[in-house]
């Protein structure tokens, strides 16, 4: 009789034991409000150094400045008018020289630090403005470019000379393009 009762109690327990597993409550509840309050700072950021660059614009009536749909301002200091080659394509290869600068007109790099660049159209890293800004030109062109924070090196800045969310002044010079084959 013990034996019976022993594989009863064994029985039981295994049944009751097995039951489906249960859903846990997250420990804690994310709302999106971190996101929410990132968009609006950014927002707000953004809306700061577009008042910043607009205000140089207007102080600088002499420059055409040309409003990109890539959200950065440019005005040629030297305009090709020829299209021998014209702008650049994905793949080729463009020989340029620039420097980089504060809004305020400090010099952050000059352009023999950063010294003559040749760059793989869209293949190699380069920031995001400078990179939309050379498919502007043309080889023998020069353009300044006001670039707000988030089209040069964001948040983090170049981890050297430019801290975070810094809009930069950029002149470039392009030297010459070689098409791709």
């Amino acid at each position: 009789m013990k034996h019976n009762l022993a594989i009863i109690l064994l029985i039981l327990t295994t049944v009751l034991s097995c039951k489906t597993p249960e859903a846990r409550e997250p420990k804690s509840v994310n709302s999106g409000s971190f996101i929410n309050e990132s968009i609006e700072r950014n927002k707000a950021l953004n809306k700061k150094e577009t008042k910043a660059i607009e205000a140089i614009i207007a102080a600088q009536p002499e420059n055409e400045y040309i409003t990109s749909g890539n959200g950065f301002w440019y005005y040629y200091n030297t305009k090709v008018d020829t299209d021998s080659i014209g702008t650049p394509d994905f793949g080729d290869i463009v020989n340029f020289n620039y420097n980089l600068k504060d809004l305020n007109g400090k010099v952050i790099y000059t352009e023999a630090e950063l010294k003559t660049q040749s760059y793989a159209m869209d293949q190699e890293e380069l920031f995001t403005g400078l990179r939309q800004g050379l498919k502007l030109m043309q080889a023998g062109e020069t353009a300044t470019f006001l670039f707000p924070s988030h089209k040069a090196y964001g948040y983090y800045g170049d981890e050297n000379r430019i801290g975070r969310n810094i809009p930069l002044i950029c002149e470039v010079s392009v030297n010459s393009i070689t098409k791709k084959e």
